[in-house]
């Protein structure tokens, strides 16, 4: 799934382009904050603010987010989803107004997607080795799969709201909720949300690779950003998207992937088959209001394929762009929402 310029593009997918077609006499100020968040990096661009505003406006903006990890990180201990993920109890276990919206979002997403999107899926990625745990020496057999398989589920999962708050609940002791489909693009639209409420209502924020625009850039434009080519090396770009108030948000398969007996092990995991994707889809774009939800979409039509992706696209009416791995490279595939977005 930015402003470094296209250097950026390798890790999460996406960059920002600098408007370099005007010169910067021709361009409003602009204030560019970068810090690092969730295991990764910000980087924010804010039209119409200067220097004096950044220590502030900076360290509202971390707090947010360091809100958002105490919530819902699985990797900090004290979070409260890894508070809730220790509760074994079938009973309701209180939660913030955030982390209910956050789950509530990814069961929406995972009954829209037919399960391809399922938040539940973290004994499995241990399993198959892109978690905390060893790889394995085989490829997991089947009882060991089903066991594995058994202890998830969103069925076993749910979100209560109270007059005295929100709760989680869960009717699988063992049921261990990850997040990290979801909640980058939920912290991109927090950070957003902020800075409209502080008046900067054209701004671009992305962590990580996951964007959400608003308004129009520093040369009064759209914000452009590049899709990145998939394969080795770093920074090729695929396409350029122009995008004012939406998000973006890109889910690949295309390097976090090992061997083991002679199959290719992609991190996504199919929630159906509770085996890594084996389709050749090997990279999704989502462009959506949302970031959250561009996020968490993008997962799940990586998991779908190609096809079923495509189809599920032009079902909801979905601005989705598809590279597929083919013998000679890369097919690309696109619904006909995305292609209003289209640059260069």
């Amino acid at each position: 799934m930015i402003t470094r310029v296209i250097k950026w593009l390798a890790p999460w997918g996406l960059a920002f382009l600098l408007a370099a077609c005007q010169p910067a006499d021709d361009a409003t100020p602009q204030l560019h904050l970068t810090g690092n968040t969730m295991g990764t990096y910000y980087s924010i661009k804010i039209v119409g603010a200067d220097d004096s505003r950044a220590s502030a406006l900076q360290a509202e903006i971390d707090r947010r987010l360091e809100q958002v990890n105490d919530q819902m990180s699985t990797y900090r201990e004290d979070s409260e989803l890894s508070r809730f993920n220790r509760h074994k109890a079938d009973t309701p276990f209180a939660v913030s107004e955030n982390t209910a919206r956050v789950v509530t979002a990814a069961l929406q997403l995972g009954r829209l997607t037919g399960g391809a999107l399922d938040v539940t899926v973290g004994p499995l990625v241990n399993l198959w080795g892109f978690g905390p745990d060893a790889r394995p020496t085989h490829i997991p057999g089947d009882e060991q799969l089903a066991a594995v398989k058994a202890q998830t589920g969103l069925k076993h999962l749910s979100v209560l709201t109270a007059a005295d708050g929100d709760y989680l609940q869960k009717s699988l002791p063992g049921l261990y909720v990850d997040l990290s489909s979801i909640a980058k693009g939920f912290g991109v639209d927090v950070v957003s949300e902020y800075l409209s409420e502080q008046g900067f209502t054209h701004h671009l924020v992305e962590i990580g690779g996951e964007v959400r625009t608003r308004g129009l850039n520093a040369h009064g434009q759209d914000w452009r950003i590049a899709v990145e080519k998939p394969g080795p090396g770093t920074g090729m770009v695929q396409q350029v998207v122009a995008l004012a108030n939406t998000s973006v948000a890109t889910s690949g398969d295309y390097r976090n992937y090992y061997e083991l007996d002679g199959q290719r092990l992609s991190h996504t995991m199919d929630p159906a088959t509770g085996k890594p994707i084996t389709h050749r889809l090997a990279s999704v774009t989502v462009i959506h209001p949302s970031c959250m939800m561009a996020d968490g979409l993008a997962t799940a039509l990586t998991v779908m394929g190609t096809d079923r992706a495509l189809a599920f696209a032009e079902r909801h009416g979905l601005a989705v762009y598809l590279l597929t791995k083919t013998d000679d490279g890369f097919r690309v595939d696109m619904s006909s929402a995305f292609k209003k977005y289209l640059r260069g």
